[in-house]
């Protein structure tokens, strides 16, 4: 394999993977495309392609996080592969140490450690993952800090993750709000904004990132990596289509009801209320979530990062057909130089 990291506008771009298990698919199958994706983008020069956490969700095939991570770099050659991210409340820092350090044992030099603090689940879920009532992320802080410890031990350690130790795995904060901007800028760490949830408040969590970064030896400038959904399609009324399979998600986690991830609708008022047309339409009026023809997505994510300054865009493309997902990938490297 050849291919090299391309830019878009003088930045890299990324790709998230939820891995969406389809109605009628099975995760076997869901596991197929994403290596089938992986391996599409890397051959047009996407830089990273991350996995993310959720759990009781039937539409979401990336619960084990870590051995999917493992899969897609051991089907790809050069692309860096992690976590978009891990939510380090739900598990042990030791053994998160203990797979990242196997999992750059195998790719050295190709996996990045995302990590969040909220459960990616409900509550009960999130209780019945930690075994305790403290499910609120509070300990974060010091979560990160016993993980990094095992990383760069004391020479006195009692407790020691091999692999792990002396391992340069590159750790990233995630975040939607300011909590995770104001500790990644502590830290010296770069810093991932999930805006395509919160885009309300991407701006003023990039402001508290930029103003407090301390720099690190691991970096000395801010880095900011920004997430956006983008559906592209040679037209704007098919990619608008499309878009129905990812707003039918939206108002099944809205309702309560979470399933798996549908087909696109030709008759959308038929599944949603009055209320409901109004949350989807929503849903798409937003900087971080663009929906479009080649032309259209170019305008608005020029607009984006001319507004964010971004480091980096990493994406996702909630698309119910493979081939239709293949090809919004395919039209948005075509921007990139």
């Amino acid at each position: 394999m050849t291919s090299t990291v391309k830019a878009f506008n003088g930045i890299p771009l990324s790709v998230l993977d939820l891995a969406p298990i389809n109605e009628g698919g099975s995760p076997s199958e869901t596991f197929k495309n994403s290596v089938e994706l992986a391996q599409h983008v890397e051959k047009l020069g996407f830089n990273r392609y991350w996995l993310a956490e959720h759990h009781n969700m039937p539409g979401v095939g990336s619960s084990a996080t870590s051995v999917l991570i493992g899969h897609i770099a051991g089907a790809t050659e050069r692309m860096r592969v992690g976590s978009g991210g891990v939510m380090l409340p739900n598990h042990a820092p030791l053994v998160i140490a203990e797979q990242f350090g196997t999992l750059d044992a195998l790719y050295p030099g190709r996996i990045d450690l995302g990590l969040g603090r909220a459960p990616g689940s409900d509550q009960a879920t999130a209780y019945a993952l930690r075994r305790t009532l403290n499910s609120s992320g509070e300990d974060f802080p010091q979560q990160l800090e016993e993980l990094r410890s095992y990383f760069n031990p004391q020479p006195n350690a009692r407790v020691r993750a091999f692999p792990g130790e002396g391992q340069d795995v590159p750790i990233w904060l995630l975040g939607s709000s300011g909590f995770s901007a104001q500790l990644a800028a502590q830290q010296g760490l770069p810093f991932s904004f999930a805006s395509h949830f919160a885009p309300a408040y991407v701006m003023q969590a990039l402001q508290l990132y930029h103003q407090n970064f301390k720099p690190s030896k691991h970096l000395q400038d801010p880095y900011a990596l920004l997430g956006v959904s983008i559906i592209a399609a040679d037209t704007d009324e098919k990619a608008l289509w499309l878009a129905t399979s990812f707003q039918q998600q939206f108002l099944s986690l809205h309702r309560g009801m979470p399933t798996q991830f549908k087909p696109p609708l030709d008759e959308p008022d038929a599944v949603w209320s009055p209320s409901e047309k109004v949350s989807a339409a929503n849903m798409l009026d937003s900087p971080a979530t663009i929906v479009g023809s080649p032309e259209t997505v170019k305008r608005k994510l020029e607009a984006f990062l001319e507004q964010t300054k971004a480091n980096e865009f990493i994406m996702s493309s909630p698309v119910f057909y493979q081939e239709d997902r293949l090809r919004s990938f395919e039209l948005i490297a075509d921007m990139m130089d």
